[in-house]
């Protein structure tokens, strides 16, 4: 019989187990998926943002014509807009600027009121995201903020919630648990409940990106949205959140943004289910682990949140080969990238002496200048560029006694380079170079990977 629910928020949980017949064929070990899409606000936050409310209500911390503040990337945001109107709140959402914009969208339509703010600032600089909606909660009368990265009510959700109904939709079979780490409430929680009811049988297995530093990459940015744990290098304390226990979690797959995002396609033109970036990472990490298992196992992956909020992302042809994750066609810049040799950055925090030092085998004297002061192991991020270094302007400069060799280089800095994905073809490169930029960086999978300049596209 089809469930009749008093209140919207009566439908949350619940969700369905599907089992991927077509991404698992071949593998002995069953996978089922965990729909949390289907929950009514389109994500698994909506069971935190319920618990968080509640909790609040219950320890006199949000009061009747009350304000919820609260940071997100957009999930727990609509969560906790869904359910706070429900019950007559008021609700600001603080939204990383660089989050998909069909989340802000989505919510205005539920009724919050979304202040942009940024996350590629360290964690100290007044204008991150934290600090914004902490200063908006101090500011604003009866406002409550509900910290989903410490609050423990975050994880409580799953141990009363997502871990039962796991439990009971395998029978207790489930002997692997996979899921991404963002808050690290979910996995914590449903995690942590799946061990303790199977007498510790179960093995948690986070699903992260590469660069995150909660499997042990170095903090650097990557595109899928909501997990991970992101380190900028300038950051005096790197702070995990409490939510987050890091001892349910049995061991990590580490997995690339490309193998990431055309997971989470495959699974929108494969198995019915348009599914976010985020999934893609948890389906991909499920299917590595599925292929150590025989069929005496079974895999329980949680499917985050919903494709919606992505088609100008992840399911977005254009966006993809932009950011150098589809390579399908053959004028593609693969081989002129080849050709020029590896990449040369110049950290923007270096010398002019260095930096000069750098541009001797710089393709065409000129190279990115990154934020980040160590060479990253998987590459630079498109995110991280912060201009670019010309030794024409360098030489220049230290010509006329405008720069030393020991000064910092920061300020000679030039606008920095315009993008275009590996597989985009040359006229495209051409295009956006038009007449002002001497060259183009070239993105494969998001990242830097060389520079091509006007002679080389010619």
């Amino acid at each position: 019989m089809t469930a009749v629910h008093e209140s919207v928020l009566d439908a949350i949980g619940g969700t369905p187990l599907f089992r991927l017949a077509r991404l698992g064929a071949g593998i002995a070990a069953p996978i089922y998926a965990k729909a949390e899409f289907l929950n009514i606000g389109g994500s698994v936050k909506d069971r935190a943002a319920l618990s968080m409310i509640l909790a609040a209500e219950r320890e006199g911390l949000l009061k009747p014509g009350g304000t919820i503040v609260e940071a997100t990337s957009g999930n727990t945001g609509i969560g906790l807009t869904i359910v706070g109107r429900q019950r007559g709140y008021r609700v600001i959402a603080g939204v990383s600027d660089k989050s998909a914009p069909e989340k802000g969208d989505i919510l205005r339509a539920y009724g919050a009121e979304v202040v942009l703010a940024p996350t590629a600032v360290p964690q100290e600089d007044p204008r991150h995201l934290f600090n914004v909606v902490r200063r908006l909660a101090e500011e604003i009368p009866g406002a409550w903020l509900a910290n989903q990265y410490d609050n423990l009510a975050n994880p409580d959700a799953h141990v009363r919630t997502t871990g039962p109904e796991v439990w009971e939709q395998t029978g207790g079979r489930v002997t692997h648990f996979v899921a991404g780490v963002g808050t690290g409430g979910t996995v914590t929680g449903t995690g942590g409940y799946l061990k303790q009811v199977s007498g510790g049988a179960v093995t948690v297995v986070g699903a992260d990106p590469e660069s995150s530093s909660y499997g042990g990459g170095d903090g650097s940015p990557w595109f899928v949205e909501s997990i991970g744990h992101f380190l900028h290098p300038e950051t005096v304390e790197d702070r995990w959140p409490q939510a987050y226990r890091s001892e349910v979690v049995d061991s990590f797959e580490r997995i690339p943004d490309r193998e990431s995002l055309l997971t989470a396609r495959r699974l929108a033109r494969e198995e019915g289910l348009l599914v976010g970036p985020s999934s893609g990472t948890a389906v991909a990490a499920a299917l590595r682990v599925a292929r150590r298992l025989g069929p005496d196992s079974l895999v329980v992956v949680l499917l985050p949140d919903s494709g919606r909020s992505y088609l100008s992302k992840v399911h977005s042809d254009a966006w993809m080969r932009e950011w150098g994750f589809l390579e399908e066609s053959a004028d593609g810049l693969r081989s002129l990238l080849e050709a020029v040799g590896p990449l040369v950055s110049v950290a923007a925090d270096a010398t002019v002496g260095e930096a000069s030092e750098a541009l001797r085998a710089a393709p065409g004297g000129i190279a990115p200048a990154v934020l980040a002061r160590e060479a990253r192991p998987y590459g630079v991020s498109a995110t991280e560029v912060v201009g670019s270094v010309s030794r024409e302007v360098l030489t220049a400069a230290l010509a006329d006694g405008g720069a030393k060799p020991d000064g910092p280089v920061r300020p000679l800095l030039g606008p920095a380079l315009p993008t275009v994905g590996v597989g985009q073809s040359a006229a495209q490169a051409r295009a956006a170079l038009g007449a002002a930029h001497p060259a183009v960086l070239v993105l494969v999978d998001g990242r830097v990977a060389g520079v091509l300049s006007r002679a080389a596209l010619a």
